[in-house]
C-alpha cells in the first residue's frame, strides 16, 4: 500500500536540509565557496517550507514568494562569486581566516 506524502514529510525534509546547512556553516568556517553553498541550501529549505504550506493551504502566495527568494538567491550567488574572484586575484586564497584585512 502506498502512503501519501503529507505536510509533515515536507517539513521534516526541510528541517533536515536546514540542519545540514547550519552544520556546514559552523563546522567549516574556512572555505568561502562552501559557506555560500550552505547559505543557498538554507534558502532551499525555506523555499520548501513555503511551497509545502502553500500547497497545504491551497494559496498561491507562498509559491509566488519563492520566486522572489530565488531571484535574490541568484543575485546573491552572482555577487558573492564575483567578490570571491576578486579576492582570489588579490590574495591568492579563499581561506576565510586569511581575509581579515576587510575588517576596516
Amino acid at each position: 500500500m502506498l502512503q501519501a506524502i503529507t505536510l509533515n514529510h515536507y517539513l521534516i525534509f526541510s528541517a533536515i536540509l536546514f540542519s545540514i546547512s547550519m552544520a556546514g556553516i559552523f563546522i567549516n568556517r574556512k572555505n568561502v565557496i562552501l559557506l555560500l553553498m550552505c547559505v543557498e541550501l538554507m534558502l532551499l529549505a525555506v523555499n520548501t517550507n513555503f511551497i509545502a504550506y502553500s500547497r497545504f493551504l491551497g494559496d498561491m502566495s507562498g509559491e509566488i514568494f519563492v520566486f522572489f527568494i530565488l531571484t535574490v538567491a541568484a543575485a546573491e550567488s552572482a555577487i558573492g562569486l564575483a567578490i570571491l574572484v576578486m579576492l582570489f586575484r588579490t590574495k591568492k586564497t579563499i581561506n576565510v581566516a586569511e581575509l581579515d584585512y576587510l575588517k576596516g
